[in-house]
């Protein structure tokens, strides 16, 4: 066992692991979600040759040619990333800026921002943000366990166990930071713990799993047979943790939340539930998925973000209270952060309490959706089976995935970035739209008109 006792030298207590496992071996591959190894073609590795009469340097790796021809085999892939360089306008959104590298300024609509609702614009949330800057300034000071808890932290925490009727709340810098740092910690502490995770859960989830060290098992997609074959086979004593998304944000599909509890209570698992694409927007609070569903009470864990429907940044778990003081105590992720800026957590709080009390929002955002899906399918475009506001389109390769996004770009003045490897996997590229309630039935019909004449200027398939 670690000794919580045992401190660093600024005083914050080191997360010592309470047991020292070997890494496991992984008992499967998740697809699509950056879990395989994502590495350089072993034939752009060069050594360079030196006159130094150095005889171990002559042999060295050339480190700059190495990488650099590692780019070179993203971009023949077409699996190199470029970023579009935008200016979000207050009061303008979906509409942005888009600066070029030769200091051209263009007007676009942005069709692929998780900006969900728009409120990383709205008037209330950027009050209180900077009312909150005028007041205790900009940085949150330290590490939470330094000087960096601040009275917006304990207010923000408290409005989201109550939004997930949860004891409490802990707030991190970001999603991906609270799944890496409470699912390695949960599953560690856990003596001779086995977590089942599913296929694709998102790559944070995949970190934190590994980073435990436990053994896993994994369940294919959404499948509640499987996840029952691979459970029952486990000693019952054991401790167990089953892992899974609401919303997966690249298909747009729902899990059985339900279904899946029901089986961890029937072989005695905890249930960790990732609700970061739904929380904001289903629920007659927000509250995510489990919430629609009307049982919000049986996942142990709920994971979200503040940065997708409340438009502002961060990331959370709600729980039970002795979980969330396990995590606090022991996530080196948690203890060896700097706080969230108080700022943003001001803003975080605006932004949930507004949009807890207009459901109308989240009315608005699935007519849109479903009305996206509805053009894009009397058009014949092949819009993925989507049952949320998740509106995938295929295109099947990452060259034209690419080609499709700039010419929609640079003719168009649409936005939507292309969609690959290793965020899906390859011969799936797609490309990714997420309607808000901000974009009108005129902006639909623009883009609509716009991929039709893309799609019959590249020959891309139709759907059926």
């Amino acid at each position: 066992m670690s000794d919580p006792s045992v401190t660093n030298a600024e005083g914050e207590p080191v997360n010592q692991p309470l047991t020292a496992l070997p890494p496991q071996p992984l008992s499967g591959v998740e697809q699509g979600t950056g879990d395989a190894p994502f590495t350089y073609r072993r034939e752009s590795v060069t050594p360079k040759s030196r006159d130094n009469g150095d005889a171990t340097a002559d042999n060295a790796m050339d480190y700059q040619k190495f990488f650099a021809d590692g780019v070179d085999v993203l971009k023949d892939d077409g699996n190199y990333r470029v970023f579009a360089d935008l200016e979000r306008q207050v009061g303008e959104f979906p509409r942005a800026l888009s600066h070029d590298s030769d200091g051209n300024i263009d007007d676009v609509t942005v069709w692929c921002s998780n900006d969900y609702l728009g409120m990383g614009q709205h008037p209330e949330v950027r009050a209180a943000m900077k009312d909150a800057i005028d007041r205790v300034g900009a940085g949150a000071g330290g590490t939470r366990n330094i000087s960096g808890t601040n009275h917006y932290h304990v207010l923000l925490e408290r409005e989201l166990a109550l939004l997930h009727e949860q004891e409490g709340g802990l707030i991190f810098t970001s999603g991906y930071n609270a799944n890496e740092a409470s699912l390695s910690t949960i599953a560690r502490l856990l003596p001779d713990c086995v977590i089942l995770s599913d296929e694709l859960n998102h790559a944070s989830m995949i970190e934190g799993i590994r980073n435990s060290r436990v053994e896993k098992k994994i369940f294919r997609h959404n499948d509640v047979a499987h996840l029952e074959e691979l459970i029952s086979q486990i000693a019952p004593e054991r401790p167990k943790l089953v892992t899974f998304e609401s919303v997966y944000s690249m298909d747009g599909d729902i899990a059985p939340i339900g279904e899946f509890c029901d089986i961890a209570d029937r072989y005695g698992a905890m249930t960790y539930l990732d609700e970061v694409h739904a929380v904001g927007l289903y629920g007659e609070r927000g509250g995510g998925v489990a919430q629609r569903e009307g049982i919000m009470h049986r996942p142990t864990v709920i994971n979200g973000t503040l940065g997708k429907a409340f438009g502002v940044g961060g990331g959370y778990v709600a729980g039970p209270a002795a979980i969330l003081d396990s995590i606090r105590s022991f996530a080196s992720a948690f203890i060896f952060s700097t706080a969230l800026s108080p700022v943003v957590a001001a803003g975080a709080l605006a932004s949930i309490r507004y949009v807890k009390a207009h459901d109308e929002l989240r009315q608005k955002h699935q007519e849109r959706a479903a009305r996206l899906k509805r053009l894009f399918a009397e058009a014949g475009l092949p819009a993925m089976d989507s049952v949320s506001h998740i509106v995938p389109v295929m295109v099947g390769d990452a060259v034209l995935c690419k080609q499709v996004s700039d010419i929609l770009l640079d003719s168009y003045g649409i936005y939507v970035q292309p969609i690959n490897y290793p965020t899906v996997p390859r011969g799936t590229e797609r490309l990714r739209f997420t309607p808000t309630p901000q974009h009108t039935d005129e902006m639909m019909t623009q883009l609509v008109a716009a991929m039709n004449e893309v799609w019959g200027k590249l020959g891309l398939k139709r759907a059926a």
